[in-house]
């Protein structure tokens, strides 16, 4: 190996040691994110460790063909110890910094999204369900209309024989309506219900 060989593998060592600190910087922001799930927690970990070593290896395999010695650790190390010393605090700060910039924009789409697309949909759905329900009402009003027209000669035969129907017979018929009339009430309750729900 030459000497140029090895100062460059020097030099890609210590800029390796230095993104390493930066790496595990990061990594460790986000950890807790997941520390409380044992599992996810020692996958991450071991993903991490072996995701640098290969990015490490593959650095120093295209410096001087995978050769290892003792100076690469070295190198290695000392570049570490510099982020460490010199640059980590900077680096976390920026890491903050850009962190808080990704969420405002993350936050500035998810709501132009919920104004643009989502409010939209469901103010369609609002409507059409509305619609429906408008048309269904107006359906039972000229249904029930019609019925009442088609029927009042029938009722009015019906109060005449009603008249004269024993007592009992007309008890037993009274509660019945009274029956149906609840019947008819918690149709209503219930139709209001599933209509407010959807306002």
């Amino acid at each position: 190996m030459t000497l140029s060989v090895q100062f460059i593998t020097m030099i890609s060592m210590i800029t390796g040691g230095i993104y390493l600190g930066m790496a595990l910087d990061t990594f460790r922001r986000f950890q807790r994110h997941w520390k409380h799930n044992v599992f996810f927690l020692y996958f991450m970990e071991i993903s991490f460790w072996l995701t640098q070593t290969f990015i490490l290896y593959y650095t120093l395999y295209s410096v001087n063909a995978g050769e290892l010695r003792v100076y690469v650790f070295v190198a290695c190390l000392l570049g570490f110890a510099t982020y460490q010393a010199l640059l980590s605090n900077l680096y976390k700060r920026i890491l903050e910094r850009i962190i808080s910039i990704i969420l405002r924009i993350y936050q500035f789409f998810t709501k132009l999204l919920q104004w643009t697309v989502v409010a939209p949909i469901k103010y369609i759905f609002r409507l059409l369900f509305a619609s429906v329900i408008l048309l269904f009402n107006t359906i039972l009003i000229v249904i029930g209309f019609t019925l009442k027209v088609l029927f009042l000669p029938i009722k009015w035969i019906a109060m005449l024989v009603y008249r004269l129907l024993p007592k009992k017979i007309k008890l037993f018929l009274h509660h019945l309506a009274g029956f149906c009339s609840k019947i008819q009430n918690i149709c209503k309750r219930c139709l209001t219900y599933i209509t407010s729900k959807w306002r």
